[in-house]
């Protein structure tokens, strides 16, 4: 099994880290259904409609729903004991994408999100900066050089967001803008019009030319699961992105009305293992839109834990898109260290 790809660490900028071999210990539940006779064989036909070509060595199988929605509401009552409470918190910091996408955002508001990102609890140091922050191109240059030698990476949204439908040209000189004003990774958002009209080909080529363009920066695909309309269609989607070379792959926006599910993440973790698994490569999972509350956090760290092991515990390989998330989550650390809730007119973001 080849090794995990060089990453650099957002917590040492100036180190790398190197996955482990991707196979984990954990226990496998397969909610995949079972494999029509000939599948693989018809996804590797090239053309239009057909799967390209390296999905072939990552077989796109259909899933079971119902399994998969018991899984998920299982995982989902899994209780975190007041010992591993604090721990399950912070890493839920750690791995938070601080994030401003609105008209409105100016170059203030994002230096103000760049300090909180740094020091999340002014008066608890102990509490770690987040990942990273998360803007629109035009105001990368000013988060770069707000977090300059810190370990919060800057990301930033591009390729023609949240629709993705730009021309192809314009949405990679997008992209390869922001990467050059400063930015350590870039969100895109898959192609669904080319996704679900069975133009698989396109919708890869564009992933594909979208990881060339961003250069240096990790990329992560967004894949919209509330417009894809099934569970199938996220499995599909997902290997198509992982295939076409995404370091990340996302489950939303957060601009259309559904967003992250618990379903949609395990579904998309069991992508993500059975890609590790036979192409032996380690893609991260981004969770974000909808996710506002501390018990909301630790029940994706569940889905994380329990489907790819506790390697995917890390933010090089597990982020949660947040906006008001962070409230919630220090509200709950500083009542396991007084033994009381904070007044409710605290507020941190």
């Amino acid at each position: 099994m080849a090794a995990g790809r060089a990453r650099r660490s957002p917590e040492h900028p100036d180190r790398t880290v190197r996955s482990a071999p991707v196979r984990s210990k954990v226990r496998r539940v397969n909610t995949v259904a079972a494999r029509p006779a000939g599948a693989e064989a018809s996804e590797r036909v090239p053309g239009a409609g057909a799967l390209p070509e390296p999905l072939g060595r990552s077989p796109v199988t259909p899933t079971d729903a119902v399994g998969l929605t018991e899984r998920a509401d299982a995982l989902a009552k899994r209780s975190v004991k007041t010992t591993a409470k604090g721990a399950a918190l912070t890493l839920a910091v750690r791995c938070m994408d601080l994030t401003t996408l609105e008209g409105a955002d100016t170059g203030g508001k994002v230096l103000s999100l760049c300090a909180k990102a740094l020091r999340p609890e002014p008066a608890d140091p102990a509490v770690p900066p987040v990942a990273a922050v998360c803007v629109y191109p035009e105001l990368v240059g000013v988060a770069a050089g707000a977090l300059a030698a810190t370990p919060v990476r800057v990301a930033s949204v591009a390729g023609s967001f949240p629709a993705g439908l730009g021309p192809l040209s314009v949405r990679l000189k997008e992209i390869a803008g922001a990467t050059s004003a400063g930015a350590d990774e870039i969100d895109i958002v898959l192609n669904r019009s080319a996704f679900l009209a069975g133009r698989y080909r396109q919708a890869f080529d564009e992933v594909a030319a979208s990881k060339e363009a961003a250069g240096r920066a990790h990329l992560k695909v967004i894949l919209e699961t509330g417009e894809l309309g099934s569970y199938d269609a996220v499995r599909k989607a997902s290997m198509l992105a992982m295939a076409a070379g995404a370091d990340f792959i996302k489950t939303s926006t957060g601009k259309i009305g559904t967003s992250a599910t618990l379903p949609v993440a395990l579904c998309m973790a069991e992508a993500i293992r059975d890609f590790a698994d036979t192409d032996g490569r380690a893609v991260g999972l981004k969770v974000a839109g909808g996710i506002r509350t501390a018990k909301q956090s630790w029940q994706y760290l569940v889905v994380m834990a329990e489907t790819l092991g506790p390697q995917w515990l890390h933010p090089d390989l597990f982020r949660i898109g947040a906006s008001s998330l962070l409230n919630d989550v220090l509200l709950q650390l500083d009542r396991l260290g007084t033994g009381r809730y904070p007044r409710p007119d605290k507020t941190v973001v």
